[in-house]
């Protein structure tokens, strides 16, 4: 039986980073741009777009899903659509290989496979800010909207198609404060649970 490691997380907490030591560190690949990769080939849309509305919705998205008589409704289509699919490719690589899967409601795609480490990785607003000016170079002005702004379209994306709480500590195994912890420490604990 494969088993699956999945890593939810705050933006800037540095999940992605964690994800992919933790991968070095048990020889398991990583699948998360790597996976637009896959569902935009398999869904034929162009990976620019799949990459924007795989784990985002606006509040606009939502509205117009409400109104979806008035206009909208081929973009619900394709928008429910392509969450089809990404749930597809997630069940068939979960069934394919051990790996860990970044985001893309992995976890609760996944709910029901026995030996899948549900991981949610999170820090403090400051940390946060401090991480995406120093990776990302963003300007010391608009970060905190930035982050805001992230998490806001990844809660409401989650919170819609799962029908469960984004961050929510009762839909992980474990949840991470990379902040206090470091990464380094992260990675141990992933990998001591694995």
């Amino acid at each position: 039986m494969n088993r699956i490691i999945t890593i939810g997380r705050e933006f800037g907490s540095g999940g992605r980073t964690i994800a992919k030591m933790t991968g070095e560190k048990l020889g398991i690949k990583v699948y998360d741009n790597e996976l637009l990769i896959k569902i935009a080939k398999e869904s034929g849309l162009a990976q620019a777009y799949v990459a924007e509305k795989s784990e985002n919705l606006t509040l606009s998205d939502l509205i117009g899903r409400s109104l979806s008589g008035f206009g909208t409704y081929n973009q619900v289509l394709v928008e429910d659509n392509l969450w089809k699919m990404q749930s597809e490719v997630i069940l068939d690589l979960a069934k394919k290989e051990t790996c860990i899967i970044v985001g893309r409601c992995a976890d609760y795609i996944l709910k029901d496979k026995a030996d899948c480490l549900k991981v949610f990785v999170y820090a403090s607003l400051e940390e946060r800010i401090n991480r995406i000016v120093s990776v990302y170079g963003e300007s010391d002005v608009a970060p905190e909207k930035r982050l805001k702004d992230k998490d806001k379209r990844r809660s409401l994306f989650y919170n819609y198609f799962t029908d469960m709480k984004w961050g929510d500590p009762h839909n992980y195994n474990i949840c991470l404060n990379s902040g206090i912890l470091g990464f380094e420490k992260c990675v141990d604990i992933i990998s001591s649970l694995y």
